[in-house]
């Protein structure tokens, strides 16, 4: 009775089938995977952010590893140059969309860092940076690099790029620029109104638990599938079932 399980068309049935449950299944532990990530980087940033504030000048540049110092809360104090101030397009915060304001800071050592003033919406423009010295606080941050498929910033001088790319903008900023970025979020003297911090990520799980039973679930649904159109397919074939019988 069950021969008919083994025709070319149950065959491909059955493949497919399989298929399918396997990739669902391999699709949810991927999802496990990246909720486990998650947690281990939400972890990562709660302990790094609680370490005492490091002061830049006290730092050697080689001791400035961005896996190593990434989400620590800095100090520096230096003077913006205001004409090498660039914007990063395409973001946004708090439901609008807007650029963040990246000026250099040199450093009194004559090191230079990027400092991520903040974001503006917009409908505004970009305010100058403090001139003078500046005494700032934050968060040191890695810098952006393309994606596959992304594209790439133009050549030459930009004011305006696609991502907070420490090399590219290294190659239009005189001096020796360091390989971390200072998210700012307290200056003296104070920064404009129109600038808003740039707020660190936000510390959840994320999507990837619910996810990952979701795709547990399609496989289920799929396996039951199956069986029901095998039982379904067995009782048009049973001679007791028919009318006749």
């Amino acid at each position: 009775m069950l021969r008919f399980l083994t025709r070319p068309k149950w065959i491909l049935f059955h493949l497919l089938c399989v298929i399918g449950i396997v990739s669902m299944i391999l699709l949810s532990l991927w999802q496990f995977d990246r909720m486990i990530e998650r947690r281990n980087f939400n972890d990562e940033v709660r302990d790094r952010t609680s370490l005492p504030l490091i002061d830049i000048a006290d730092v050697d540049s080689t001791d400035l590893d961005p896996v190593d110092v990434e989400w620590r809360s800095a100090g520096a104090k230096g003077v913006y140059l205001v004409d090498e101030q660039v914007t990063i397009a395409n973001r946004s915060q708090n439901g609008r969309a807007g650029s963040n304001v990246v000026t250099p800071l040199r450093l009194d050592d004559g090191r230079i860092m990027l400092v991520n003033r903040g974001f503006v919406a917009l409908s505004e423009s970009a305010p100058d940076a403090p001139v003078g010295e500046v005494r700032v606080v934050g968060t040191l941050r890695a810098g952006e690099t393309r994606r596959t498929g992304q594209p790439a910033d133009a050549p030459g001088d930009l004011d305006e790029f696609l991502r907070l790319d420490i090399e590219r903008l290294d190659q239009q900023i005189d001096g020796d620029l360091l390989d971390v970025v200072l998210a700012l979020e307290q200056s003296d003297p104070a920064e404009s109104t129109l600038l808003a911090p740039v707020p660190l990520p936000e510390l959840d799980g994320g999507p990837h638990l619910s996810y990952a039973i979701q795709w547990l679930i399609f496989a289920a649904a799929v396996a039951i599938g199956w069986v029901l159109a095998v039982r379904w397919s067995l009782r048009r074939r049973d001679p007791r079932s028919s009318p006749s019988a």
